[in-house]
């Protein structure tokens, strides 16, 4: 930022003159602000209206020292009024105004300060030569000052901007770890995250996280570090169930990410778990169409030792029989005992389905008419 050198004078009893105004002009900045820039007006009604004056007065006391000589250097005048519009516009972001809301009022601000000061500067005597030169002394310490300004905005959004990232990226970790509705209530409340009915897990390609955030919602939360998987983003993302799942599978299509179920949200580590464990099987992107599988894998162990007991009845048979015979139930029970699908799917006779039958039924005996035993089966050989 640079700093504004005088180049004019004023003397003493012009300066007195000008001070003297400085609190109407404070005023009627305020009532032109409010008046005609949108984001401002109701500010009488709270602590804004003092701002603003407080504002203009220190600005334009800083310059009124520097006009008159009073600082040799306007670099030692300026850091009071400077650093007065920074902390303002660090105000402003924190009210949700806009950097534009900012610089309009500035504008209109100047306008109405130096409708002021020029009228009393001429009253008081000042020479049209001088006024010139004053007229560019005033517009470039508004400059400089609202640069000021633009700059706390910035540093405050940026701030805030960090600040609730953090908050955010805790609520995901509090989510990942179960904890109580209460708190994650409060965690959500801290950081400004406004709650969904449902969020929806996505492990996705760190390479293709940038294009997946542009395309969901901007309340997506982003977890980076997940079950020590390289390379590989969460996003949590709120309320995409129902149709909106469609919308969000064709993002993540092609992108070699899994998607978990939609899940009330205090309930989303399901929906992460659910996806990771189908990541971990290859068992495509969409988890919702991969549940039996899911289901199946759940305990690896208990289904091989379920398999083991229905098959037990096999294991005094050869070993290339077993392997027929065991491929022929599962299909007689996925079938439903329909021969010809059986043979089809078998790329056998229906004949050769007829006699494998019959040796299991030897095996089993009244066993394949038992409802337990058949759920037994058809889970361990799905």
């Amino acid at each position: 930022m640079t700093r504004t050198e005088p180049t004019l004078l004023l003397p003493p009893d012009i300066v007195d003159r000008l001070r003297e105004i400085l609190p109407r002009v404070g005023e009627d900045v305020v009532a032109a602000v409010i008046n005609e820039v949108p984001p401002y007006r109701g500010a009488w009604s709270d602590q804004m209206s003092l701002t603003i004056q407080t504002a203009v007065k220190v600005a334009l006391g800083g310059f009124l020292s520097v006009a008159s000589g009073e600082m040799a250097d306007a670099g030692q005048a300026t850091p009071p009024a400077v650093q007065g519009a920074y902390e303002l516009g660090r105000g402003e972001a924190r009210s949700g105004r806009t950097t534009e809301a900012i610089l309009a009022a500035y504008r209109i601000g100047a306008r109405v300060a130096w409708r002021e000061l020029s009228r009393c500067a001429v009253e008081a005597g000042l020479p049209a030569e001088s006024l010139v030169e004053l007229a560019a002394l005033v517009f470039a310490w508004i400059d400089e000052v609202s640069d000021a300004s633009v700059a706390g905005h910035a540093d405050e959004l940026a701030t805030a901007g960090r600040v609730r990232q953090q908050l955010l990226s805790r609520l995901g970790r509090m989510l990942l770890r179960g904890d109580a509705p209460d708190a994650l209530d409060a965690a959500a409340d801290r950081a400004g995250w406004i709650k969904p009915s449902t969020l929806t897990a996505a492990l996705v390609p760190a390479a293709q996280v940038g294009p997946v955030l542009a395309m969901v919602s901007q309340a997506t939360l982003v977890i980076n570090d997940v079950a020590d998987l390289e390379d590989v983003t969460l996003l949590l993302v709120p309320d995409v169930h129902d149709r909106g799942r469609g919308a969000l599978l064709r993002v993540l299509e092609g992108r070699g990410a899994v998607c978990g179920p939609a899940k009330p949200w205090r309930d989303a580590r399901v929906s992460v778990e659910r996806a990771l464990r189908a990541r971990s099987a290859d068992l495509g992107p969409d988890t919702d169409q991969t549940l039996v599988p899911l289901v199946l894998d759940a305990d690896p162990d208990a289904r091989a030792d379920l398999r083991a007991a229905v098959l037990r009845p096999l294991a005094d048979l050869r070993p290339n029989t077993v392997e027929k015979l065991t491929e022929t139930l599962r299909s007689w029970l996925l079938h439903q005992g329909r021969r010809e699908e059986v043979a089809a799917e078998l790329f056998v006779h229906p004949q050769t389905v007829r006699y494998r039958i019959s040796q299991l039924r030897e095996v089993y005996g009244d066993k394949l008419e038992d409802p337990a035993w058949l759920l037994a089966l058809t889970v361990a050989l799905g």
